[in-house]
């Protein structure tokens, strides 16, 4: 009898000491636009992995990072694609650039890769960026977790 009681004390103790399982750990998948440069100015090259179109961007990117607020897969008339949605104080920012940049390519590089390019037909008010990148679309759904989780996880980090 003493025996059972105490077994039962220790698996309640050992019960109590359990933390929540953590969450699964996810690789960083760091997205960044560049801006294409005008003719005539100096910029970097990027070239796209599977077209191998060279498109000359500004070295500075004009979405980061943390101006993400979540990516997703969408299907639209052209196929499947990410959703970019970005943050308010981004939206404002983009969409002055958009309207300034009509008729020039947005580069999508993944964690400093090149995967990516949409050209400029309208401004962009709503903040949802489309865009076509040049992987499987079965690789789509992982991309775009991974994208939302290091994004999520760096806002957390810089409100600290």
């Amino acid at each position: 009898m003493m025996r059972a009681a105490l077994i039962i004390c220790a698996l309640l103790a050992f019960a109590g000491c359990q933390s929540q399982p953590k969450e699964p750990e996810v690789k960083p998948l760091v997205a960044r636009f560049f801006l294409e440069t005008r003719p005539g100015e100096a910029g970097t090259t990027l070239q796209l992995p599977v077209s191998r179109v060279n498109i000359s961007v500004n070295p500075k990117p004009v979405v980061v990072e943390t101006d993400i607020a979540t990516a997703e897969v969408t299907k639209v008339n052209l196929g499947w694609c990410l959703l970019f949605r970005l943050t308010p104080p981004a939206v404002r920012d983009f969409y002055r650039m958009s309207v300034a940049a009509q008729g020039r390519r947005l580069v999508l590089t993944l964690n400093g890769q090149p995967i990516g390019a949409r050209r400029f037909d309208q401004a962009i008010n709503d903040g949802g960026l489309l865009i076509f990148i040049e992987v499987l679309a079965s690789d789509l759904p992982e991309i775009a977790d991974r994208v939302r989780r290091t994004s999520e996880s760096l806002a957390k980090h810089s409100n600290r």
